[in-house]
């Protein structure tokens, strides 16, 4: 697992920009324009994302259109896994806990519409 991933990702508006990605592809300016920053600020971030491995960016005419790299989300992901299988223990755990507790008593709720009750 890199840490160059999290480094990336901690950034709100590298975070944001692999939102965008995940719908499609989009060239630097789309990302520019939809984050409302400048071309410069928008390819620092995008260089940040490329060196982590979350992104490649192609060249197409003369625009650069960025792609999420799916091989950084899927070693974030079985790094995850480690912990996912942590808490899963642990939940497996309290419901065998909950499960060795003695049934509640079934309370009978009183109708608050009955006469005599008061509100």
């Amino acid at each position: 697992m890199n840490h160059l991933t999290f480094t990336a990702l901690a950034d709100p508006h590298r975070f944001q920009i692999v939102e965008l990605l995940r719908a499609r592809p989009l060239s630097v300016g789309e990302i520019a324009d939809q984050l409302n920053l400048r071309q410069p600020q928008t390819s620092k971030h995008l260089r940040v994302l490329s060196d982590a491995g979350l992104i490649t960016v192609h060249p197409q005419a003369n625009r650069r259109i960025c792609h999420l790299q799916p091989t950084a989300f899927h070693d974030l992901d079985d790094w995850l896994g480690r912990y996912r299988s942590l808490w899963e223990a642990r939940l497996d755990r309290l419901d065998d806990y909950l499960r060795s507790l003695p049934p509640e008593e079934t309370h009978q709720a009183t109708d608050p519409t009955e006469p005599g009750d008061s509100p």
